[in-house]
């Protein structure tokens, strides 16, 4: 039996991890712990878990140091994902992602320092946005770090502040950086729900620019499954090392939303443009061959057969996604000094 910490697990990717580690490992004890942001939602959570010794949930700050200490001294491994993640909420509103993001890593890696004797496993789990745009055909971990936005430079922050630790006190550390995930339960401020939901109102599709933004856009499921094999690596294999998650095929985002539009039988006419956005990212494609060589894991699915299931679970949970549509845009002032909203 394992017992892990869950960070942010109720938000998108902590949630269906929970999920997917919940389902597979009856033998498995889960702490999750959130400070419910208007992102974590405990109805994200496995709905029989509570009530049972499955799981507990903390309502809690990853920046309250007493807390973390508390709860990593009482787990074998620890995956750290709470963050803030909007890159365009990062533009309007920067300091909390640098609090979060940052201080709240720092609090967590200072738990783990402490209770190293206990803790097997700290995953901290980045972003491939602290990459920049590619320099390459793709990018592996050795890529130049060129965060462009203030979400991505604080990531950028954390990712190296967890590093540090394993350097000077040894913590069994290993860092993943997922390329763009999407799929059930993903907030409507990010663009595959918001796309979908959209065509499901008969609304326009918003893009930035002319859309030829493009990213790798990785299944979540198939992110659960590589930060599964991480759990259950050998530590000699695993511990010090940086990880890409993603699936080596990129999509612009005007490809995405055509994409979408397609598969729920809607017309392109309703694919409007906008104002790029500030500290756009021109492309990231993914190279996991790290990954893919060290426990042998891929990508195992297409964006095509996500996006079908992705839709699915939208049309199923609109009394989910109905009490978020007020957040799905925000103010920005563009790089033109446009104040749109994006």
């Amino acid at each position: 039996m394992k017992r892990i910490l869950v960070t942010g697990g109720a938000g998108f990717i902590g949630s269906n991890f929970v999920h997917h580690m919940y389902e597979r490992y009856p033998d498995y004890h889960f702490k999750i712990v959130d400070s419910l942001t208007y992102a974590g939602n405990v109805e994200n959570l496995p709905s029989g878990g509570f009530g049972t010794d499955r799981y507990e949930f903390w309502y809690g700050d990853v920046r309250n140091g007493e807390l973390m200490d508390t709860l990593v001294g009482d787990s074998d491994v620890v995956v750290h994902m709470a963050a803030e993640t909007h890159v365009t909420r990062s533009i309007f509103d920067n300091r909390l992602f640098f609090e979060t993001d940052v201080m709240g890593t720092q609090a967590v890696a200072n738990a783990v320092a402490k209770n190293r004797d206990r803790v097997e496993r700290f995953i901290h789990v980045s972003t491939s946005e602290v990459y920049g745009s590619a320099t390459a055909a793709t990018m592996d971990e050795e890529h130049p770090l060129n965060p462009m936005s203030p979400y991505a430079s604080a990531k950028c922050g954390a990712d190296r502040l967890v590093y540090s630790y394993w350097a000077t006190y040894g913590i069994p550390t290993v860092i993943v950086r997922p390329f763009n995930n999407y799929g059930p339960r993903q907030h409507l401020e990010k663009a595959v729900p918001r796309f979908i939901t959209s065509c499901l109102l008969g609304e326009e599709l918003t893009v930035h620019g002319d859309g030829s933004a493009a990213r790798d856009w990785l299944f979540v499921e198939d992110n659960c499954e590589a930060l599964d094999a991480i759990v259950h690596a050998d530590a000699g294999v695993v511990s010090g090392k940086t990880f890409n998650v993603g699936s080596g095929r990129h999509l612009s985002v005007l490809e995405v939303a055509q994409k979408v539009v397609s598969a729920m039988n809607a017309s392109e006419d309703c694919i409007t443009f906008l104002g790029d956005r500030p500290g756009q990212v021109f492309r990231h494609t993914c190279d996991a061959s790290r990954l893919r060589e060290t426990l042998g894991w891929e990508s195992q699915t297409t964006f095509e057969g996500g996006l079908e299931r992705t839709i699915a679970w939208y049309r199923d949970h609109e009394d989910w996604w109905r009490p978020q549509m007020w957040m799905r845009h925000i103010p920005i002032v563009t790089a033109a000094g446009n104040r749109e909203m994006h």
